[in-house]
């Protein structure tokens, strides 16, 4: 079974790449938020000692369709011509041995400094006007969303995508992200609902704390 749905989906692939990667990156970022959403509410049950019969959980349809168009309209597009790319100029342009050390540092290093911060700044700016929200408050949740998000994938990331360039054909190099998205977006679907905790707020203050160095 297993390998019949793989064989279909080296397929789709080569048939429509865009196509297919879009689909699967949209599914699996809708996964992830209805992932997050039963994180939420079984930590708001835990920490209200509440029991099953006094709350029920309910998917809220609204933000698994605005993450799923997420993964749809920029993870899955972006993603692909990002990683096709991204390996034509370490190639190309750098003539760098592919799987060689500095090929594959090269690519993690321009993947963490270029795709991750710009990925994180569409998404929260994406949520924020969905939700409804204007630009001042936009600007406010991506000064409480946006440095401890960094900061935590920052530390993750990398190993990921060691593995992904130095081991997976380009090819199929954006489904392992897609995979690893799932819980990607599990963790910043959570993120983005964590409003005010305390731990983003000692983010927020350090991150503050070093500009206001800085400028000494």
């Amino acid at each position: 079974m297993m390998l019949k749905v793989w064989n279909w989906y080296q397929n789709c692939l080569s048939v429509h790449p865009v196509k297919t990667q879009v689909i699967s990156s949209a599914i699996l970022w809708g996964v992830g938020d209805l992932t997050a959403q039963c994180i939420t509410h079984s930590a708001a049950k835990k920490r209200l000692q509440l029991s099953d019969s006094d709350t029920k959980f309910m998917i809220n349809w609204n933000r698994l369709a605005v993450t799923s168009m997420f993964g749809f309209g920029f993870v899955g597009p972006v993603g692909h011509f990002w990683y096709e790319g991204l390996d034509k100029f370490i190639r190309l342009k750098l003539q760098l041995m592919p799987k060689s050390v500095r090929s594959v540092a090269t690519k993690v290093a321009m993947d963490g400094i270029i795709f991750g911060p710009f990925h994180l700044f569409v998404f929260f700016t994406y949520m924020g006007l969905c939700a409804g929200k204007n630009l001042p408050q936009v600007k406010e949740d991506l000064k409480r969303n946006y440095v401890p998000a960094l900061i935590l994938e920052g530390g993750v990331w990398p190993v990921v995508q060691v593995f992904n360039f130095w081991y997976v054909p380009v090819k199929y190099q954006l489904l392992y992200v897609n995979l690893f998205c799932l819980l990607d977006s599990a963790f910043l679907s959570w993120l983005e609902q964590q409003k005010d905790a305390p731990w983003k707020k000692w983010f927020a203050s350090f991150h503050s704390m070093n500009e206001k160095g800085g400028q000494c």
